[in-house]
């Protein structure tokens, strides 16, 4: 039998993006400052109570990523 030699193969490129195509995918994001703004209005609205920052912070997310409940 004869002996089989393999053939070297270059290496594929990468594929470009293409920039002119539209996604179906709709990207949903809020600026920290965004967050941050409106966790302190509900602290405020609170009556500047403490100890309640994180739920606070929490509650400012999904209101801003539509997603309260």
């Amino acid at each position: 039998m004869a002996d089989m030699v393999k053939k070297a193969t270059t290496p594929r490129k990468p594929r470009k993006a293409s920039l002119g195509k539209k996604t179906n995918v709709t990207s949903i994001s809020a600026s920290y400052e965004q967050v941050a703004q409106l966790a302190h209005r509900f602290w405020a609205e609170r009556g500047c109570e403490h100890g309640q920052d994180a739920e606070d912070w929490f509650r400012a997310e999904r209101e801003l990523l539509g997603m309260a409940s």
